[in-house]
């Protein structure tokens, strides 16, 4: 008997694609201690609270018995990294490293509150806001995220062209994939929220296509 997927012969969806997209499971980290104390963490490296340690428990339970998932990717920070580990321990996987999936650099602001950087830096901090070009300082800018992330989502396409990816991120590059999947302007970055260990979930098509399908998931959690 033909495989149909194998041959492409399958049903159109809405947009006409026949062929299987690679579909990126995208997870966000669980909590560490400054995302308790709501701060800027992005190159910092902190382990995950008890909390988060249960929480990347309820992803395993929720995705670890997935057998369409054929890889588990993961930034390189420990946040990221333990999460994806327990995933993928319970798949039998290996987690690959990809460094363009790291945090946004932020730079001096790194470990201060909101408040704290916007009374550093007043003016700095307010263009940051309003203009995805405009770096952190000595940091990176969201645009700069953007580019390292799409290049990050190129390879992830190539490599497991059809397959389904396990994606463990962070705030920023999760809202950058989201972001391309849905062909969205910048202010997305500013108006999504996404919870610590939730599930959002992108498709991308070899023809250019893409659709979310899931975002901020967090049934896992309850």
């Amino acid at each position: 008997m033909t495989n149909a997927t194998a041959t492409g012969d399958r049903s159109p969806t809405w947009q006409g694609q026949r062929v299987r997209p690679t579909r990126l499971l995208l997870l966000r980290h669980g909590q560490t201690e400054l995302s308790v104390q709501r701060r800027y963490s992005g190159r910092g490296n902190p382990e995950l609270t008890e909390l988060g340690r249960r929480q990347a428990a309820a992803a395993v339970t929720r995705l670890g018995a997935d057998p369409e998932i054929a890889a588990v990717v993961s930034s390189p920070l420990r946040r990221a990294q333990t999460t994806a580990r327990a995933v993928a321990d319970r798949l039998g996987l290996d987690v690959t490293v990809s460094d363009g999936l790291i945090e946004t650099d932020f730079g001096a602001w790194e470990g201060l509150t909101f408040t704290e950087a916007a009374e550093r830096d007043p003016e700095l901090h307010s263009r940051w806001l309003a203009d995805t070009g405009v770096p952190a300082p000595d940091g990176e800018s969201f645009a700069q995220v953007a580019e390292r992330v799409r290049l990050a989502k190129d390879s992830l396409l190539q490599r497991y062209s059809g397959q389904t990816v396990l994606v463990v991120s962070h705030v920023t590059p999760i809202k950058s994939l989201l972001r391309d999947a849905l062909g969205s302007g910048p202010e997305l970055l500013f108006r999504l929220h996404l919870d610590l260990a939730s599930l959002s979930i992108a498709e991308f098509f070899p023809d250019g296509g893409s659709v979310v399908r899931l975002v901020n998931d967090t049934g896992h959690l309850d």
